[in-house]
C-alpha cells in the first residue's frame, strides 16, 4: 500500500473518530438556542450524551439524555432516543423523536408531569387553580398543518382537583383520547373514561383557538359544587344532559 493511500485512510479514520467523539458541550455552546432555553451540565458526545438540567422558560427538566442514530442522518433526519429523568422525578419521560426539514415525528412517547409544570405561570380565568398529575402516552405523532398530520395517543389525569371562585371540584381520574382531525388536535372523552358524566370532544386549532362540544349529566360521583353549577350551563335535554360549548382562545393563553 502506497504512502498516499495510508495517509488517506488515516485521515478518514481520524474524521470518523472526530465526529463520533465530538463533545456534546461544544455542540450545545455552538447551537443557536432560543433565549428561553438554557442547558447546563452537558456531558458525553453528540451521539450519546446528557444534560443535568434543561430550562425552557420557567419549566425545568432534569437528567435529560439522548442517543442519536447516525444512520438517520443519511436520510436527512435526526433520530433521537430521548429520556427525561426517571420514575423518582415528578417530571419524567421517554420516547423516540425524529427531526427533519418536514417537521417532528414522535413515536412511543411517555411523559409524566404535575399540573404546575404543564400550566407554568398561566393565569386561568376565575382565579382557577388546577392540581393533579398528568400522563401523556403518544403512539404516533407526525407534525403537520396546523398542528398535526397524524396523532394517536391518550392522556390521563390522576387525582384532578379544580378550584375557582365558584367552588371546589375534586374531579378524580379522567382519561382522554388524542387524535388528529384536519390538522387539529382532537381531545375526546366519554362516560367510560371518567366518572363525571361527561361525553364529548375539544379541538385545539391554529393560533391557540379552542373549540369544545360536549355534554354532561349529573352523577353520584360528582362533587357537590359541580352538581349545583350544572344548571348554569343551560337547559338539560330529555336524557338529562346539559350542553358544554366553547369557542375561542385557550383559557390562560
Amino acid at each position: 500500500m502506497s504512502l498516499v493511500k495510508k495517509i488517506a485512510i488515516g485521515f478518514v479514520v481520524y474524521l470518523v473518530f472526530l465526529v463520533a467523539l465530538f463533545p456534546a458541550s461544544v455542540a450545545v455552546s455552538l447551537a443557536p438556542l432560543p433565549n428561553m432555553v438554557k442547558i447546563s451540565g452537558v456531558s458525553g458526545s453528540v451521539w450519546s450524551g446528557s444534560a443535568e438540567q434543561v430550562l425552557i422558560g420557567q419549566r425545568q427538566l432534569e437528567l435529560v439524555s439522548w442517543e442519536l442514530n447516525p444512520w438517520g442522518l443519511l436520510l436527512g433526519k435526526a433520530d433521537l432516543d430521548l429520556t427525561v429523568g426517571n420514575r423518582a422525578h415528578a417530571v419524567n419521560g421517554k420516547g423516540l423523536v425524529s427531526l427533519s426539514t418536514s417537521g417532528v415525528d414522535i413515536e412511543q412517547l411517555r411523559f409524566d408531569a404535575p399540573s404546575e409544570f404543564l400550566l407554568g405561570n398561566s393565569r386561568l380565568p376565575f382565579r382557577t387553580q388546577v392540581e393533579g398529575n398528568f400522563s401523556l402516552i403518544v403512539q404516533q405523532l407526525t407534525q403537520g398543518t396546523s398542528w398535526c398530520e397524524q396523532l394517536s395517543g391518550k392522556m390521563f389525569a390522576q387525582q384532578l382537583q379544580v378550584n375557582n371562585q365558584f367552588g371546589k371540584y375534586p374531579l378524580g381520574d379522567v382519561e382522554l383520547g388524542l387524535s388528529c382531525v384536519d390538522g387539529n388536535i382532537k381531545i375526546a372523552t366519554d362516560e367510560t373514561m371518567n366518572a363525571l358524566g361527561v361525553s364529548g370532544s375539544a379541538l385545539l386549532k391554529d393560533k391557540s383557538q379552542f373549540q369544545v362540544s360536549a355534554k354532561i349529566r349529573e352523577t353520584d360521583a360528582q362533587p357537590k359544587d359541580l352538581k349545583q353549577a350544572l344548571s348554569f350551563l343551560g337547559k338539560k335535554d330529555s336524557q338529562g344532559y346539559y350542553p358544554i360549548s366553547y369557542q375561542g382562545r385557550i383559557p390562560g393563553m
